[in-house]
C-alpha cells in the first residue's frame, strides 16, 4: 500500500499538477494540505474522475486538508483536534481508510517569531501531542502525515545557520517534535534514510529547487503497529520541477499489507 502526503499549495490553482501526479504515481491514500479553498469549492468531480474518494475540510483562502482514497471510502472521524472549536482553522482531518487510521495535518508556520503566531503554533502542537498520545493508546495502525512545519535536525535543511531564528527551526519547536517521537512514533523517512539529506520543500525564490536548497518539513509518523510494515519511501522530487507547481514535493511511503 502506497500512502502519500502533498502540500498542494492551492488545490484548484495547482489541480493540473495534482491530477498528473495522481495519474503517474497512483498512490492508494493521499493526504493533502493547503487546499486554500472553501468547502464547496473542493474539486470533488475531478478527484473522483481520477479514481479517488475523498473527505476534506476546506477554508476560504487559507489552510485546508483532505484525505483521498482509491482503496475504499474514507470514514471521517474528526476534522478538528480535541479542544478546538468547530470553526477553527482547517488544519486537521482524521479518517479510517484501507485498514488504517489516518490523520492529515497542516501544523501552523509560527512566523514571525517570537510573537502570537509562534505561541499559537506551540499551543496547537501541544494539543496535537495530546491527541497523538490518545491515538497510541488505542494500539491500532495509525499514520500521521502532513506538513509539520518543523525542521527536525540540521540534516533536514540546507545551510542550517540561515534558519536559526525561523519558527520552523527554533529549539522549542524541534523539542516539541522530539517529544512527539518519544511517545513511540516512527519518523518513516528518517528511519529509511538515516544518513541522507532529504528535502520536501523548496522556496520559489533564489532558484532554491535548482540549487537543491531545501527543507524536510513534510513527515510521516507511524504508530508501533506499522513500524515493521514500512518497506519503502521517498520524495517525488520531479514534481517540484513541473510548470506551475507547488513549492512542496509529494512524499510517499509503502507499507506491507498485513499477513
Amino acid at each position: 500500500m502506497r500512502i502519500a502526503t502533498y502540500n498542494v499549495n492551492g488545490v484548484n490553482g495547482h489541480l493540473p499538477v495534482l491530477l498528473r501526479w495522481l495519474r503517474e504515481t497512483a498512490p492508494d491514500i493521499v493526504c493533502l494540505q493547503e487546499l486554500k479553498a472553501p468547502q464547496e469549492k473542493f474539486p470533488l468531480t475531478a478527484i473522483q474522475e481520477a479514481g479517488y474518494q475523498a473527505v476534506w475540510h476546506g477554508q476560504k483562502s487559507w489552510n485546508g486538508v483532505a484525505i483521498l482514497s482509491k482503496v475504499g471510502e474514507p470514514q471521517e472521524i474528526r476534522r478538528v483536534l480535541p479542544g478546538e472549536e468547530e470553526d477553527a482553522p482547517s488544519r486537521y482531518i482524521e479518517a479510517r481508510v484501507g485498514g488504517l487510521l489516518v490523520g492529515c495535518l497542516y501544523l501552523p508556520n509560527g512566523n514571525p517569531a517570537p510573537g502570537p503566531k509562534l505561541d499559537y503554533k506551540l499551543d496547537w502542537f501541544r494539543r496535537f501531542q495530546d491527541h497523538a498520545q490518545t491515538l497510541l493508546a488505542q494500539e491500532e495502525p495509525v499514520v500521521l502525515a502532513g506538513d509539520y512545519n518543523v525542521i527536525p535536525t540540521e540534516m533536514d535543511v540546507y545551510r542550517p545557520e540561515s534558519w536559526t531564528a525561523d519558527a520552523l527551526f527554533l529549539p522549542e519547536v524541534r523539542e516539541a517534535y522530539r517529544q512527539l517521537l518519544a511517545q513511540g512514533w516512527t519518523d518513516a523517512l528518517r528511519t529509511l534514510y538515516p544518513n541522507e539529506k532529504i528535502y520536501t520543500f523548496y522556496d520559489y525564490f533564489r532558484n532554491a529547487f535548482g540549487r537543491n536548497a531545501g527543507l524536510r518539513i513534510d513527515h510521516f509518523l507511524l504508530s508501533p503497529a506499522l513500524r515493521n510494515r514500512l518497506k519503502a519511501g521517498g520524495v517525488d522530487r520531479q514534481v517540484r520541477g513541473w510548470e506551475k507547481t507547488s513549492d512542496h514535493a509529494p512524499v510517499w511511503i509503502e507499507l506491507e499489507n498485513p499477513a
